[in-house]
């Protein structure tokens, strides 16, 4: 099924992310979702903000980016800057589409209290095609919403 994502230029990412997943860890995956948020308002990070953003020491961000850079999936320069490539890039885009599209979906539930946390979870261990079901319900359930309406009803039953 190419589906909803298809829509949306990831599953080049999607295909990579696939055939790195022997690769690529959750933490690693943490890692490139965020330099790629970061990289798409100043074009680049720094160690040390993918360290507080990610609540790691420097040393041991350090050490994931290297790993990143050995997979080919960021440049890592002199100083600590930090930009993707063309691959990280792709990955990164589709890490972050995944993550919106398990958070709207959350939210759409009424998860509040651990809407992060159960987003961290979901998001490493979620096939494509559940992925795209979630999207789609998503969206039908925006598209009505006397839908959500009947599903908070029925919640309250």
């Amino acid at each position: 099924m190419q589906g909803m994502l298809n829509k949306f230029h990831t599953v080049r990412g999607y295909q990579l992310l696939e055939q790195n997943k022997k690769i690529l860890t959750s933490a690693m995956e943490d890692y490139l979702e965020m330099i790629y948020r970061y990289c798409l308002t100043e074009g680049h990070v720094r160690i040390n903000t993918i360290s507080e953003l990610l609540n790691f020491q420097a040393s041991s961000a350090t050490k994931m980016v290297q790993k990143l850079s050995e997979l080919g999936m960021v440049d890592y320069k002199k100083y600590g800057i930090i930009s993707l490539t063309e691959t990280g890039s792709e990955i990164g885009k589709f890490l972050l589409l995944r993550h919106h599209i398990i958070e709207s979906f959350l939210k759409l539930l009424g998860v509040t209290d651990s809407l992060l946390r159960e987003t961290e979870l979901i998001e490493h261990t979620i096939s494509v095609d559940t992925l795209n079901r979630l999207h789609a319900l998503t969206k039908l359930m925006e598209k009505y919403p006397e839908l959500k309406k009947e599903y908070i009803r029925m919640l309250r039953e």
